[in-house]
């Protein structure tokens, strides 16, 4: 409001001079007083899996030496964005996927997502053409995805009136992107368009290290699949300039438990050993950068995201000064982000919306270049066309309706994101030197440094979720034990196989076998040219009929010994939890009756009734029955229900005041009739009545610090073994069951 506003207003001009700013010591007091006795370090400090503890307020005063912060915009270290303009000039690129296991299919569900608003032709490949097989009925299963790619005609039906030349390519190829990339050229030179590779954009990527990383293996040693790396690049700098071909996976560390300045610092030490690897093959840095693409999951911690986002920028953009390169010219990083299938959930799968939306809010203020947003039922079966829809729309109302394109930089200048960011920059290059201490990224996965890292997060993540510090909504919180589990409705990998493997036989017979032989011989003839003949000769075989398989095996000809590692491995990080809510379904599948927890509530509803209510979710997390009721009067009253309920397990629930007198007679006289029977108490004893309270005949207490999956676990297994009926223990992914 202006001074001729205020004049014309009823309103006096507002003033804050009254207001002293307080001092952090003063706010210190406040806090003290307002813990009343609790230990403040304790209670207003947070640690983070990524060993950041966040403080409890944030001033200006801590932002005071903190470097780069008055960069601007498309300005080196690239703290505030790649672009001066941000997202004003340029939206981030939606990608949303295909994962289409049939060629045709793919083209009409990516076509469908450009026409719904989609800006990157995004195609998810099958384990069988990652891997350089033709179609296998060994890995064909269950609710297999991805798009299968083998022949020529996969690739025309794949790019079927598709133009990457306006609309970029996003394709992951595996450990080498030589077939792929010369199976989409192949096809380019096939229809005639040959100089259209000249305009290709987009990422038609490899990475070695992270699938040793995932997988485990590699069918050859590590520098076969740099020197392919090697020939890709230069045959791209020669006919596709503006094509990437290197795309370093953060989601494999991701899935495995990682933190978030995990995930970046080993993927960004996997971007620097391929510098290093090409530098060794002639090629300079300068050329090298240019075609690395980072593609990064986006977790469930908000603010923390949104740092590590703003701070790969600033760590990569060193990354190129020290290995001498323009940084404002090579030293722009290029984000994919995807929201994550860690968090994803099997149970009360519509939470997942809720997540991504929040994930892709992170991605979008921290200023990543593209993002796919990943459908809320991914974790259970192939998605359909309206969880596309909720995750397509997701993004699109992030740029439309909540208009996320401006301002530049938006956490610029929050004396919370800025210090975060600083501090995940340092963190993320202090683990960068730990990885180049241990001789590289592909010692430290030999070594099983990564993974051992890794698997510490991991097992700190499970222990959280147990002991319920962190919280998955429908899951081992507010479980819903009332939902109907989602039916996959898609063929299963039998089947598409079958269709896979008569399309592909169908191709063959119209091949001449014996000139695509030829060409495949001449595959290893070009190899020792160091140049881009190499890719040229792989395009030939292509065009003479060869498979993917057919290919591969040239390209591995004459190489002798693989390589193994501990695999990181795919996780989710309720699959613990999830796989005990689904051995308590089977067992009720198989017996016909549930396993049951009986509350022997003690007096009036409102003596009863938190406590009662507390136990009830806390049971319910392993799917259980819980027997409720409106309280007993007498200890023999409670014991008689709970010994003719036939429950496996009772919990004692009332107040603390009236426990000392109503444990010890309900534990003692349920043990006396059913010796059996699990006896719980609602509440953490206090100190001197535990021993009591146990010598009655109480086996465990349930409270807001106990770990709910051990305690859980125990009951369930004694009623398996009391029934006679063992249930394997199962991790429901992707439609088991489900």
């Amino acid at each position: 409001m202006n001074e001729t506003e205020v004049k014309m207003s009823e309103f006096p001009p507002v003033s804050f001079e009254e207001f002293a700013v307080p001092t952090r010591e003063q706010w210190y007091d406040e806090a003290v007083a307002a813990l009343k006795g609790a230990p403040f370090d304790k209670r207003m400090f947070t640690p983070t899996y990524e060993g950041i503890t966040l403080e409890p307020v944030y001033t200006l005063a801590d932002n005071e030496e903190l470097l780069n912060i008055g960069g601007m915009p498309g300005e080196p270290p690239f703290l505030r964005g790649t672009k001066s303009s941000g997202y004003i000039a340029e939206p981030w690129k939606i990608a949303q996927s295909s994962s289409d296991v049939l060629p045709e299919e793919a083209n009409e569900a990516v076509k469908n997502e450009l026409r719904k608003g989609a800006t990157i032709l995004n195609f998810e490949l099958d384990d069988c053409t990652k891997l350089g097989r033709d179609p296998d009925p060994a890995l064909f299963k269950d609710d297999y995805r991805g798009l299968s790619l083998t022949t020529l005609r996969d690739a025309d039906e794949m790019l079927k009136d598709l133009d990457f030349t306006k609309v970029p390519l996003h394709i992951y190829a595996g450990a080498s992107a030589v077939p792929v990339l010369a199976l989409v050229a192949a096809q380019a030179r096939a229809a005639g368009v040959k100089e259209s590779l000249k305009e290709a954009k987009g990422c038609v990527g490899a990475d070695p290290l992270g699938e040793l990383a995932e997988r485990g293996n590699l069918p050859l040693p590590i520098d076969e699949f740099y020197d392919e790396m090697a020939l890709a690049i230069k045959w791209a700098e020669e006919n596709a300039p503006k094509l990437k071909t290197i795309l370093v996976r953060g989601d494999v560390y991701h899935n495995g438990g990682a933190s978030a300045t995990q995930e970046t610092a080993y993927a960004m030490s996997a971007a620097i050993a391929y510098i290093r690897a090409m530098r060794h093959r002639g090629l300079e840095p300068e050329t090298v950068m240019p075609h690395i693409k980072f593609s990064f999951s986006i977790g469930t911690n908000f603010f923390m995201e949104i740092a590590r986002i703003r701070a790969a920028r600033t760590v990569w953009a060193q990354i190129a000064e020290a290995f001498g390169v323009d940084a404002d010219g090579q030293g722009k990083i290029d984000i994919f982000a995807r929201t994550s299938h860690f968090t994803s959930t099997v149970y009360d799968p519509y939470v997942n919306i809720l997540r991504a939306t929040t994930q892709a809010f992170s991605g979008a203020v921290g200023g990543v270049d593209s993002m796919q947003v990943s459908c809320f039922d991914d974790a259970i079966r192939p998605s359909g066309e309206i969880a596309k829809r909720i995750a397509r729309n997701i993004q699109i109302m992030l740029q439309t309706e909540f208009d996320m394109l401006q301002p530049v930089d938006p956490a610029g200048g929050s004396w919370y994101v800025e210090r975060l960011t600083t501090q995940c920059a340092a963190t993320v290059w202090a683990l960068l030197q730990d990885v180049d201490g241990e001789g590289g990224m592909y010692s430290a996965l030999k070594k099983g440094a990564v993974q051992g890292e890794i698997e510490k997060v991991f097992k700190n993540r499970l222990k959280n979720l147990a002991f319920r510090r962190d919280r998955a909504v429908g899951t081992n919180m507010y479980p819903n034990t009332l939902e109907k589990p989602l039916k996959n409705m898609f063929p299963g990998g039998e089947k598409l196989y079958r269709a896979r493997k008569a399309s592909v036989d169908k191709f063959l017979e119209l091949t001449d076998r014996q000139h695509a032989a030829e060409c495949l011989d001449k595959i290893m003839e070009n190899v020792h040219e160091g140049d881009a003949k190499f890719v040229d000769a792989v395009i030939e075989a292509f065009l003479a009929g060869a498979t993917v398989g057919e290919v591969r095996n040239a390209l591995n000809d004459g190489f002798e010994g693989e390589e193994s590692v501990k695999a990181v491995g795919t996780h989710r990080w309720t699959e613990q939890i999830e796989a005990l809510r689904k051995t308590t379904e089977e067992f009720a599948e198989r017996t016909g009756k549930n396993i049951r927890v009986f509350l022997a509530n003690m007096g009036p509803i409102p003596q009863h009734k938190a406590r009662a209510d507390f136990s009830a979710g806390f049971m319910e997390v392993a799917h259980f029955e819980v027997l409720r009721n409106n309280g007993f009067p007498t200890p023999e009253e409670a014991v008689r229900a709970a010994v003719e309920s036939g429950a496996e397990a009772a919990v004692i629930c009332s107040t603390d005041d009236t426990y000392p007198e109503l444990v010890p007679p309900v534990a003692r006289g349920i043990k006396a009739a059913a010796p059996e029977m699990r006896v719980l108490l609602a509440g953490a004893p206090a100190a001197e009545y535990k021993d009591t309270y146990v010598e009655a005949g109480v086996d465990d207490f349930i409270h807001v610090k106990a770990n709910c999956y051990e305690i859980l676990k125990t009951i369930q297994e004694k009623a398996i073994n009391a029934s006679g009926c063992r249930t394997a223990e199962k991790n429901p992914r992707k439609g088991e069951g489900l």
